[in-house]
């Protein structure tokens, strides 16, 4: 089965979040510039006219697809490139994809999600052996 990973991040981790991933073999994904706030609801700014609330907050969504069995790693380098330990670092939803398609193949499935040198297509470890997937 596979996983959509959407990832809300600071715009300023973008460029880290991207290199993290791509050293572990995530080749494709979609970035998106949103607006929002989550528990924290924004941040007050004072300015010479007095307070004020800016309560959607600029930030970026990161689509990942992928197999199931790298959705941890996946997940972990991500919180590892985009933590700062500030308020508004972020938040990740993990989802279940039930199937891709490729609109230019008509490949399904594993087939088509799997790039030239993406974690796919790396061998991954279970336990003290290499499975190759």
């Amino acid at each position: 089965m596979f996983k959509k990973i959407e990832a809300v991040i600071r715009e300023e981790k973008l460029n880290d979040v991207k290199d993290a991933l791509r050293q572990i073999g995530i080749v494709g994904m979609n970035v998106i510039e949103i607006r929002g706030h989550g528990r924290q609801g924004g941040i007050m700014l004072n300015g010479r006219s007095g307070s004020y609330q800016i309560d959607l907050l600029p930030r970026i969504q990161i689509n990942i697809i992928l197999s199931e069995h790298n959705v941890e790693k996946t997940i972990q380098t991500i919180c590892d490139a985009a933590h700062t330990g500030q308020i508004g670092d972020g938040i990740i939803f993990v989802y279940p994809v039930d199937d891709v398609i490729r609109i230019r193949t008509n490949e399904r499935g594993r087939e088509a999600l799997t790039y030239e040198g993406d974690i796919d297509s790396m061998p991954r470890t279970n336990g003290a052996r290499a499975v190759v997937t």
